[in-house]
């Protein structure tokens, strides 16, 4: 079993990213080998700002199957976190959603998602995709009260998964934000805060970062 992964990110094309295990700084240490990866989709953005760079990804291998199980083909899928990779674990157990499915339905956070489930909001976690209404009840049967050390961890007043911000001046105010040391994830939900019951066509960037730290 590969447990995780540090190497070099060589590419990011969508959800799959290419590492060269090993490669310091100067690229000694690595392996003649590149392995493909596949991420959740909350990821991918910070995963195309890290080719070139080292990272370690905590890892699970799957076995996807093929004509209806008459073969199975290996995929390594990749984690920045081991708590995020314990929560795919828990997610994936839920009927009807498949590895790939969840990752392409973890546009967000998993502490966000696990807020949302502990909150039995089923609302909330139909903003994912892949998540439709019978599919989030199903996630909120099977999940509840076995997310209290996800949950646990959640910034105060977390409780609700709002849609990602997107589109020129909400990408701009999401920039500065992280320039001033918050995480993409801090940023966006500060972002969503300011946003939230305005017109965003009307607001400048600056006017979006000063709303975000007004509390919105």
């Amino acid at each position: 079993m590969i447990h995780s992964i540090t190497g070099r990110v060589i590419e990011a094309n969508g959800q799959t990213v290419v590492v060269r295990p090993g490669g310091g700084p100067s690229g000694e240490g690595a392996f003649p080998v590149e392995l493909e990866i596949m991420i959740p989709a909350y990821w991918v953005e910070q995963a195309v700002e890290s080719v070139g760079r080292v990272v370690r990804l905590h890892t699970k291998l799957h076995l996807e199957s093929q004509n209806q199980g008459a073969s199975f083909t290996p995929r390594l899928i990749g984690f920045p976190t081991a708590d995020d990779r314990a929560f795919f674990d828990l997610f994936i157990s839920v009927k009807g959603l498949g590895s790939r499915r969840a990752l392409r339905a973890m546009t967000i956070e998993p502490a966000m998602i696990a807020a949302a489930i502990s909150a039995r909001d089923a609302r909330a976690l139909q903003k994912l995709p892949e998540i439709g209404k019978r599919l989030a009840e199903t996630v909120i049967a099977a999940l509840h009260g076995k997310l209290g050390a996800f949950a646990a961890e959640l910034p105060e007043g977390v409780g609700t998964i709002e849609p990602r911000p997107a589109g020129g001046a909400a990408d701009e105010a999401v920039a500065a934000l992280i320039a001033l040391g918050q995480t993409r994830a801090e940023a966006e939900r500060a972002v969503s805060r300011a946003l939230r019951g305005v017109d965003a066509a009307g607001l400048s960037a600056d006017e979006i970062v000063t709303r975000a730290f007004a509390g919105g």
